[in-house]
């Protein structure tokens, strides 16, 4: 058991190592504005070059630094949390693979080398989520690789289309005539892997994957690849007329359906996972205001209260019974006090509350949403979906951690374990200060000073107040039914889009291929092919043999009467 603890403790020790030396360089380059690119020629062909590049520039570095940091974390938890799996090094090494997959993704800005990181995400995260190998993973892994899959075409396509411009660099785009092309398949990839509307449905149902996996996978590196990749190409696709609203309009609607959902569900891990779905929409919000530094911010703040979020929740699931629905919990404040602790950080963090980390991102991009020329249609949705946050915040937090205790039994031996506390403590710290620090270091995240009256700069945190309060009211009443109503299940179903995006496919699938199987393999070429001429060869020897056996006479005539033809012939 020493060794199989000893190689995941023994690569998080690397990750937070390696971590804390990129720091300094991340600082330097922030401070200093430079970029460097590495370009290796690999062959020429006519005016098309195919070459391998590496960027190291503050966003990369930056990108980097905060997943190593938070893999670390989760690969220090997992040796504890993941001790009794018989599979710990496997288990170890696709979470390296992930990091390493992110990293190619992160440093190289040409797009056939980057598909090495974006299909490696794609791969190893569907072998992370089928991990425990049952029915209900395999299920939620096949919608995983699937959606994902759309992307990796979509990515493939435009990779055709940029052959036209004799180069596949993301940084030396220009403008062409297919350009309205090569931006439609950027952004669809870079939705499916986001979990944008109408792709939404995988990430909900990929928490069937181990919750260090949830951590790690599903709240601040694969599904931030998609927002990365947009932050990358942004100066290309801002230049296209109508993508900066198309994008509004859908990620509004993601942080919409998301918000509502996770009120109605009841799955401890389902509801983070909405939540990081409702934050992806507010990052891509951010993209189709015009301001990818400051979606870049919000990328890193809650990739490290998100995972804070998850460990806890994994915590509070591994102790109690391995049950994950908060209707079962209870009274958990006083019986795992630095789990407890932590989880309100995350959870205040993903509100907004002030001085924490959530704060300084999330606050900024609902006040330039006020100061920007937007619809005032989506800036009542904008912050109907913020008072959501708040309210599925409290609800969680009312259920498992200060309600009253139910039928499930705690036992928080895991609390005294060291790899867990110092997992846990790292990333509050984070969680804490990341906001703080990362503002002072982001001096171009905003692009123009915001002048909002004071009713506008208090209405965030009236919004969240009012999302506290009326939780708060409707709580109690009806949180412990099992009936399911009409509303609630459209409402838990995101709007019925995940039996929509996964039954009628796998419907449609399977309808066509039985019909196919049925009209063609046991249809008209069944009867052309193979039992067709055996029921001809058959039926032949039959008759033939019915001739032989039963008119031996008219057997002898037709031979005395075909020798009489030959002669008459010859004659």
């Amino acid at each position: 058991m020493s060794m199989k603890l000893k190689s995941s403790s023994i690569s998080s020790l690397f990750l937070i190592f390696y971590s804390i030396f990129l720091l300094p360089f991340t600082i330097m380059f922030f401070m200093s504005d430079q970029n460097i690119l590495l370009e290796w020629m690999i062959f020429q062909m006519s005016s098309c070059s195919m070459t391998f590049m590496l960027i190291f520039d503050p966003i990369s570095l930056s990108f980097s630094n905060t997943v190593c940091l938070i893999s670390g974390c989760v690969m220090l938890f997992s040796s504890s949390y993941m001790s009794h799996d018989p599979f710990l090094k496997r288990f170890t090494w696709l979470v390296m693979l992930f990091v390493l997959s992110m990293n190619l993704l992160v440093f190289i800005p040409s797009l056939p080398a980057l598909l090495l990181g974006w299909d490696g995400l794609g791969i190893v995260s569907f072998a992370l989520v089928i991990y425990y190998q049952n029915t209900k993973s395999l299920g939620a892994g096949m919608i995983t690789v699937l959606a994902n899959r759309i992307g990796d075409v979509m990515i493939l396509i435009s990779i055709g289309l940029l052959v036209l411009q004799g180069h596949w660099s993301i940084i030396s785009m220009w403008d062409f005539h297919l350009t309205a092309y090569t931006a439609f398949t950027l952004t669809l990839a870079a939705m499916t892997k986001s979990a944008q509307i109408p792709f939404s449905s995988w990430l909900p149902a990929a928490m069937a994957a181990p919750t260090p996996v949830s951590a790690l996978v599903h709240s601040s590196t694969l599904v931030t690849a998609g927002v990365f990749l947009v932050i990358r190409f942004f100066p290309f696709l801002s230049t296209i007329s109508g993508f900066k609203s198309g994008l509004l309009f859908i990620s509004v609607l993601t942080l919409l359906v998301a918000g509502i959902g996770a009120n109605y569900e009841n799955d401890l891990k389902k509801i983070i996972a909405l939540s990081t779905l409702s934050q992806l929409g507010v990052m891509m919000m951010s993209l189709g205001m015009g301001m990818p530094y400051l979606a870049l911010f919000h990328l890193y703040t809650h990739a490290l209260f998100k995972a804070l979020l998850f460990l806890c929740a994994g915590m509070i699931i591994h102790n109690s019974s391995n049950t994950q629905d908060i209707r079962h919990m209870g009274l958990l404040f006083s019986q795992a006090p630095l789990t407890v602790t932590s989880m309100n950080i995350a959870n205040l963090s993903l509100c907004g509350a002030p001085f924490l980390s959530g704060f300084y991102s999330k606050d900024l991009i609902l006040e330039v949403s006020l100061a920007n020329p937007t619809n005032l249609i989506m800036i009542l949705l904008i912050f109907l979906a913020t008072g959501m946050t708040a309210a599925y915040s409290l609800r969680l937090s009312l259920c498992s951690l200060w309600g009253a205790p139910k039928n499930s039994s705690y036992h928080g031996k895991q609390e005294l374990d060291p790899y867990v506390n110092w997992a846990v403590t790292i990333l509050s710290l984070a969680a804490i200060a990341a906001g703080f620090a990362l503002q002072n270091t982001f001096l171009g995240f905003n692009p123009f000073p915001l002048i909002l009256p004071l009713f506008l700069k208090l209405l965030t945190m009236f919004v969240i107040i009012m999302g506290l309060f009326i939780s708060f009211v409707a709580w109690e009443a009806n949180y412990q039914s099992n009936s399911m109503t009409k509303m609630k299940f459209f409402f838990s179903t995101m709007w019925f889009l995940a039996p929509i995006s996964a039954q009628p496919l796998t419907k449609f699938s399977m309808v066509l291929g039985t019909n196919l199987m049925k009209s063609i393999d046991m249809g008209w070429l069944e009867i052309l092919g193979g039992q067709g001429s055996n029921f001809l060869t058959s039926e032949t020897s039959k008759v033939n043999q019915n001739i032989q056996l039963k008119s031996f006479n008219f057997f002898i005539i037709f031979i005395l009467l075909a020798a009489g033809f030959i002669l008459y012939l010859i004659v």
